[in-house]
């Protein structure tokens, strides 16, 4: 079997220009970078009036190292929907440096189902991130040369909570002491970064619905809080404007296309462990407009990425999704019930039976929003006849359908009975999307109701502080804002080692973070960190250049 990046390398893909024309784009509103990727003009965009297609979530059950293929998912079905005569957009989100050279190596789908391409969307792209990481940064500096220049809005250096970010795991950043070195360059004080994904100035990015929608957002960003506890925002310090300014290009959506040919934008790019882990609202709306099926992907499990797509993405931007895919494969469900990553080639049908009761915590929290599901099972050439079956078992027994999928190895035909069916249930119209809280709620209720309703836990514990933190919210007029919750991805509780679907388990919160700007509050649980760390052996170390000047190593 070929790797990725040389099934990826050997596609004869067309013209950006042949696949934006496709959509009905103009090539006036194409900007290329290169033959094979360009920026659609968000100005013809916004004004497009046309009715909305399908919207179509792809999620999964709670992540493990065995793999669950959740993008080369999202990229099957999308091949699937267009091989069976729908227009059907595909909706990503870009990868990160920090994983790429870390622990999952690339990021653009697997097998006959990648979008292309891969080494450049792997990598620098067209520079989103690093337009993100410069208006971060910009804001930081201004910040400090605030204070440095006499301080004249009374910033209190002990309350400075802006960090700056880098795209890239490091470790040696999380907690920093900036500014030594003498009286010129500035007053020393307690520092950190953040990856670029963690970011606020990401999470604005992709829920802006346009360029003045981001501009406000930019200048409602909170950086500091006075002597007397008020807070001091990016507008205070007239710092938006030039933020805008560093984001005006990159805010227009990435145009590529899969293997197959067909159109995928590729936007924005945060975690959904630690910030809302969906693209920009503005590629979903384009897609919406320009499709009759749009097909994105959230990050991580459905109680991280699809929580959040449901409960901070779809409410702000007034979106309903028609239908849900939750994917899933034998080999997770088998870590689910107990089996090392190392016994995973072996049958072993009471495992997956017992890792079952994952999916169908999953499949059980996804009814709750009144979205109908479908369960995809992304098959391995290891799987046996009677390990699918209990999967499907599984998914029954919550009445829901399980089509198994091997788009893998044969592309939108190893889709197509997951796309007949996702047809049938987005356009059946039996969707009743509601969030699983109302904006009213009170924020410490809002985090137990997730904690309770979709993680099975007991109990939410936070010190005085943090409770306090959040009354000092409210009171400040952000008590209607929905909570970003940051956790491990590993489990639903705040251990990574607790696999399947444990219950009555505490969810302790460690920190809250006012992210005003995106217009969320950040829930810090456990142990997780907004900066990780490369692994014992990162990726990194097998990526490079062959003889011919080719990337090698990314997966």
């Amino acid at each position: 079997m070929l790797s990725n990046i040389e099934i990826a390398r050997a596609a004869k893909p067309k013209p950006i220009v042949e696949v934006a024309r496709g959509l009905g784009i103009p090539d006036a509103a194409v900007y290329n970078y290169g033959p094979y990727k360009a920026k659609i003009d968000l100005n013809w965009l916004s004004r497009l009036d046309r009715p909305d297609g399908r919207l179509i979530l792809v999620t999964a059950v709670t992540p493990t190292p065995a793999g669950e293929g959740k993008t080369t998912t999202t990229v099957g079905l999308g091949d699937a929907l267009n091989r069976i005569g729908k227009k059907a957009v595909i909706c990503l989100r870009e990868p990160s440096l920090g994983p790429c050279f870390g622990m999952k190596g690339g990021a653009a789908g697997g097998g006959f189902s990648q979008v292309i391409p891969m080494e450049d969307i792997n990598l620098h792209f067209t520079g989103d991130f690093a337009a993100i990481a410069a208006a971060n940064n910009l804001l930081a500096a201004m910040v400090d040369n605030h204070i440095y220049w006499g301080n004249a809005l009374g910033i209190d250096q002990r309350r400075v909570t802006w960090r700056r970010v880098v795209d890239m795991n490091d470790r040696a950043l999380r907690s920093i002491v900036s500014s030594l070195g003498g009286v010129a360059n500035g007053y020393p004080r307690e520092d950190g970064f953040d990856i670029v994904v963690a970011s606020e100035v990401m999470a604005i990015f992709c829920l802006a619905t346009g360029i003045d929608d981001l501009v406000e957002r930019l200048g409602r960003i909170v950086v500091a809080e006075t002597r007397d506890r008020k807070p001091v925002t990016a507008a205070d310090l007239k710092a938006h404007g030039a933020m805008a300014v560093l984001l005006k290009e990159a805010l227009s959506p990435n145009l590529v296309q899969t293997i197959e040919g067909n159109p995928a934008f590729v936007h924005g790019g945060p975690f959904a462990n630690i910030a809302h882990g969906c693209n920009s609202v503005v590629a979903t709306r384009a897609g919406l407009k320009l499709g009759d099926f749009v097909v994105t992907e959230a990050g991580f499990g459905a109680d991280l990425g699809g929580e959040k797509f449901l409960d901070i993405k779809c409410r702000m931007a007034g979106l309903r999704p028609d239908a849900a895919v939750v994917v899933a494969t034998v080999r997770a469900l088998k870590m689910h019930g107990g089996v090392g990553k190392e016994d995973l080639g072996a049958e072993d049908v009471a495992a997956v039976k017992r890792g079952g009761a994952n999916l169908v915590r999953h499949l059980h929290n996804l009814k709750r929003y009144g979205v109908p599901v479908v369960v995809g099972i992304n098959r391995f050439g290891t799987d046996t006849e009677a390990e699918l079956d209990a999967v499907i078992e599984a998914a029954r027994g919550e009445g829901v359908a399980a089509v198994v999928c091997t788009h893998y190895a044969e592309g939108s035909a190893g889709a197509e009975a997951l796309a007949q069916h996702v047809v049938r249930l987005a356009e059946s119209g039996a969707a009743q999307f509601a969030p699983l809280y109302p904006d009213e709620m009170p924020l410490f209720e809002k985090i137990e109701t997730i904690a309770k309703a979709l993680y099975g836990a007991s109990e939410v514990t936070a010190d005085k502080a943090i409770r306090d933190q959040l009354e000092r919210y409210e009171l400040a007029g952000y008590g209607n804002f929905p909570v970003c919750m940051a956790k491990t991805q590993y489990s639903f509780s705040t251990d990574p080692a607790r696999k399947g679907a444990p219950s009555h388990h505490v969810v302790p919160v460690r920190e809250v973070r006012l992210s005003a700007g995106a217009g969320f509050i950040v829930v810090i649980c456990g142990e997780i960190m907004t900066m990780p760390g490369l692994p014992r052996v990162p990726a990194a170390e097998s990526i490079r250049l062959d003889a011919d000047g080719n990337v090698v190593g990314l997966f």
